[in-house]
């Protein structure tokens, strides 16, 4: 208990003062929630979502990894963002970065790490593809920073490829998507001015897919199994067997 004793008492502090401010506050929260946002950001225990958005219980879902990635196969990040956009229908969705990640410079580093290794790769991959432009930056600093930036606007176009995206941008209430980085040193958030649907302009003769009904397949085969129950047959020809006898 020593080593959360912090954590609770904090608690009783935090309860204490929304009772003070709002009575009926944690019997408001308790009636469920409808999130106007999500947020995908960094596991960076300085990047904490509520206190750099000025946002308060209820009002951002949340989901957060190494470098704030949208990877196509993390079946924990898809299930978030369905449940906020199908179920709760959030307006917007964030991906937030932050410069001085230290995943996005261990991408950046010929180092192995381990296991994380392989979460890497999606990193390095964004070097793949803006490596003209990276190498063109002889400063590291600012190289840092500016893969920081590629790396987040490669996560909003990942989120655009989604059929979970694709499908709500053809709703009456689709979702907007937002870049943004957040800068440690001073505490601003930079908007990139990255937006999904004008991502996906440019590449929806690749990624843009539609949910079709299967018609029934006229080659397929008609058969529908037996007519008879062998089941049933055997233990007719078991019992007449006995009566005969």
């Amino acid at each position: 208990m020593a080593g959360i004793s912090k954590i609770l008492e904090n608690n009783k502090q935090w309860v204490a003062t929304k009772n003070a401010e709002d009575p009926q506050f944690f019997k408001n929260l308790a009636n469920g929630q409808k999130p106007k946002y999500l947020f995908i950001g960094c596991s960076d225990s300085r990047v904490p979502a509520s206190g750099i958005t000025g946002t308060g219980p209820g009002e951002m879902f949340v989901h957060r990894n190494i470098a704030n990635l949208v990877v196509h196969s993390d079946m924990n990040l898809l299930s978030v963002l369905q449940y906020a956009v199908e179920v709760l229908g959030v307006q917007d969705i964030l991906v937030v970065g932050h410069y001085g990640c230290g995943g996005v410079a261990a991408a950046a580093a010929n180092k192995q790490y381990g296991l994380i290794d392989n979460w890497l790769v999606n990193i390095r991959d964004v070097i793949r593809l803006h490596e003209a432009e990276y190498l063109r930056i002889k400063d590291d600093g600012q190289r840092a920073r500016r893969l920081v930036e590629l790396n987040v606007m490669e996560q909003v176009r990942n989120l655009a490829k989604t059929n979970i995206i694709q499908n709500a941008m053809r709703g009456d209430n689709p979702p907007r998507l937002h870049g943004l980085v957040y800068d440690i040193a001073d505490g601003v958030l930079k908007d990139l001015d990255v937006h999904g649907d004008d991502m996906m302009a440019d590449m929806e003769h690749i990624y843009a897919t539609e949910a079709v009904t299967k018609a029934p397949d006229k080659d397929a085969s008609s058969y529908e199994g037996p007519k008879h129950d062998p089941a049933k047959e055997l233990v007719a020809e078991k019992k007449g067997a006995v009566e005969k006898k």
